[in-house]
């Protein structure tokens, strides 16, 4: 890059503020790499058969509270790569991944970009994880043409924002908040509800669309608060729920905060339902809140039950003995996310007659996706990058587990 360019994106990096995101949020740090490493391995398959490199960042919060949505795509992503390695080599290509902790942190969303772009062997990125990050990496990779799938950043922000660049698999949140709040008034039988959001992108998003859908369908919004992340305490907002006594909270945001509050709302006597979108999809909520306590909380996803054929069976056996890891909130579509990437990578190779592309035509190859038939989800992004095959679920904590209800209609 011209020297000009990288002073004015280094400027950026500490001109940014500190926009949250769809799953996730953390402190700044300077960017970490993990997972497999980059090989010093150039040159083209033409000389005396040595492959050419080719690399795939992977990026989210690897680390910090919200590592669980970093860790568990990376996973996924890491797993597809491994199995697609051997065609590629058959290509005359070494495909690595890099992946970076952007720890869902906007500023260090940039900070990464910055160093997955510095490298001219990359030629797409996997991720990122979180709306925030997302966003602020998003306006770097469009300088330069790198194309990113992410595998979870809900935020509808994300993708209205007109850059060719990005593309989700995933369901946005005006889709997720939505489809939240007609459930809730269809299948739960809700006409009272007090709405909470952490003010982040991701959380506030939700609970918005939430309180648009319930305004449109005639459920009565007793309030609607924005609460501070990251508090342990939040006994004033819990005492105007018990006071106004509704039969349903909606918290917009994760499942740190979320256990907190349940867990005192409990203790003050709320007996209702809690409700909350894919950021409550962890073990932590439980362990927080208490398993009688987290009794009554659903939340919607964007990721269905991935156990649920025997197929799914399977490939959690295969992944689980092959990697050693659990199968967690993102592992699979980070793993289709991954498919995605590879399958676009594969065309452009093609187009370019059998030798690296640029990244500039994994773009084009990966913008023009259509019916891919992924393990978990098919894919075909629409012109903005959303993916026009993408549902919601939902789910909800029963004696300590998740319990897998359906698709949200």
């Amino acid at each position: 890059m011209k020297k000009q360019k990288t002073l004015s994106i280094l400027a950026a990096t500490f001109a940014l503020g500190s926009l949250l995101a769809g799953c996730g949020g953390g402190q700044s740090a300077a960017p970490q790499q993990s997972g497999t490493s980059e090989q010093s391995n150039s040159g083209g398959a033409s000389a005396g058969g040595t492959l050419e490199k080719l690399v795939i960042g992977v990026v989210g919060p690897m680390s910090g509270q919200y590592s669980d949505y970093g860790s568990t795509a990376k996973a996924g992503a890491e797993y597809a790569l491994k199995e697609k390695a051997e065609a590629f080599k058959k290509l005359g290509f070494d495909v690595q991944l890099s992946a970076q902790d952007d720890q869902a942190d906007p500023k260090q969303g940039v900070a990464v970009a910055q160093m997955l772009i510095s490298n001219p062997d990359v030629v797409g990125v996997v991720g990122h994880a979180t709306t925030g990050a997302s966003i602020t990496a998003a306006a770097q990779y469009d300088q330069e043409k790198l194309v990113m799938v992410s595998p979870s950043a809900t935020g509808s922000d994300l993708t209205e924002q007109g850059k060719k660049i990005v593309h989700r698999i995933c369901a946005r949140d005006d889709q997720q908040g939505s489809k939240a709040a007609i459930y809730a008034k269809n299948q739960l039988n809700i006409k009272t509800a007090y709405l909470m959001h952490d003010k982040q992108a991701y959380g506030q998003g939700l609970a918005e669309e939430v309180k648009k859908q319930f305004e449109k369908d005639g459920v009565q919004i007793l309030g609607f608060e924005g609460v501070t992340a990251g508090e342990k305490d939040y006994s004033a907002v819990i005492n105007q729920i018990v006071a106004a006594n509704p039969e349903m909270v909606y918290f917009g945001g994760y499942y740190s905060d979320a256990g907190i509050i349940v867990k005192q709302a409990r203790e003050k006597g709320f007996k209702g339902i809690f409700m909350g979108g894919d950021g409550y999809d962890s073990a932590d909520l439980v362990k927080i809140a208490g398993a009688d306590n987290a009794n009554n909380v659903v939340f919607t996803s964007t990721v269905g039950d991935v156990g649920a054929t025997e197929d799914g069976k399977k490939w959690i056996s295969d992944f689980e003995s092959s990697t050693g890891n659990k199968v967690g909130i993102f592992t699979s579509f980070g793993y289709d996310s991954m498919g995605v990437m590879l399958n676009g990578l594969e065309e452009a190779i093609k187009a370019n007659g059998g030798k690296k592309p640029s990244r500039e035509q994994v773009l084009e190859a990966v913008h023009k996706t259509k019916d891919y038939k992924g393990k978990f989800v098919n894919v075909t992004f629409d012109d903005k990058g959303d993916n026009t095959f993408a549902s919601v679920y939902v789910y909800k904590y029963e004696n300590g587990q998740k319990v897998f209800i359906g698709e949200a209609k």
